[in-house]
């Protein structure tokens, strides 16, 4: 089996000139808010470069599906809806402290960094399209079992909670009459973040496909780092910060579930 750090060390090269030419694309456009498109297509990328080095057995193929499915949703939905609003508030803040260091700093800390973490949670699928059933057990490939069956339905499940919390989203902030408003609605009254909920629920899927194939188990840093980033870092953190001072949203963050899907508290009437 090969050293999962070895192969990753193959895709770096490859994920780093990805960043880098998104990088110039942001320049160009003058809006960093690109690199959250450039994530999504990394990811298929990797998976795609990954499956046509290893040939179609069932395991890469799945894993390759699910990770290109997924990125490309992830993608086309960012760039949809980032059409014409300008850049990211997050980005443009970040463009407004960096000054004159702006430029390396953007490409060190928002491609590269993003490049990094694109590398370390794309290991599952890496692996499982680097690793030579055929070969190592000296027969044919294995079928698909039980591990794959509940990775696949886990991954179906977070794939609904991102696209179905995406799109309600979506229609909400198209009403005019919801200007200024906090969605509250379907999946969002259980979680406040069911995009990124689902989001992480699929990595932990991809990840059960990984353990069917040996040194498996070393690929849990790409769940565990994304959930992590989602919870602690660059998603929940961020985009709560922007609604500090909203006592709706503050309403509803008392009675909402912060990550994890749950009934809504019963908080006492105003």
């Amino acid at each position: 089996m090969p050293e999962i750090l070895s192969v990753l060390l193959f895709y770096a090269p490859l994920i780093a000139a990805h960043m880098t030419v998104w990088f110039f694309i942001a320049l160009i456009r003058k809006d960093n808010s690109v690199a959250d498109v450039a994530w999504g297509l990394g990811f298929v990328l990797v998976a795609a470069v990954g499956f046509i080095r290893r040939g179609s057995q069932a395991r890469p193929a799945l894993a390759t599906a699910l990770v290109v499915i997924w990125g490309l949703r992830l993608a086309i939905h960012i760039l949809l809806r980032n059409r014409g609003r300008g850049e990211d508030p997050r980005y443009a803040e970040w463009r407004r402290r960096w000054g004159r260091s702006f430029v390396w700093r953007s490409y060190l800390q928002v491609f590269l960094l993003q490049g990094f973490f694109l590398l370390l949670i794309s290991s599952p699928v890496v692996l499982i399209n680097a690793y030579l059933s055929a070969y190592l057990l000296g027969g044919p490939p294995r079928g698909l079992g039980f591990l794959d069956s509940a990775g696949t339905l886990l991954w179906s499940a977070g794939f609904l909670f991102e696209a179905v919390g995406d799109a309600q989203l979506s229609r909400f902030r198209k009403d005019p009459a919801n200007r200024g408003r906090i969605m509250t609605r379907g999946l969002w009254r259980y979680t406040r973040h069911p995009n990124y909920f689902g989001e992480s629920l699929m990595w932990w899927g991809i990840f059960l496909l990984a353990l069917s194939v040996p040194g498996g188990w070393a690929t849990a840093v790409s769940p565990v780092l994304l959930t992590f980033l989602l919870v602690k870092v660059s998603g929940v953190p961020m985009l709560e910060r922007r609604y500090a001072d909203n006592k709706e949203f503050q309403a509803y963050a008392r009675r909402t579930s912060v990550f994890i899907p749950w009934f809504p508290k019963k908080t006492p009437a105003a």
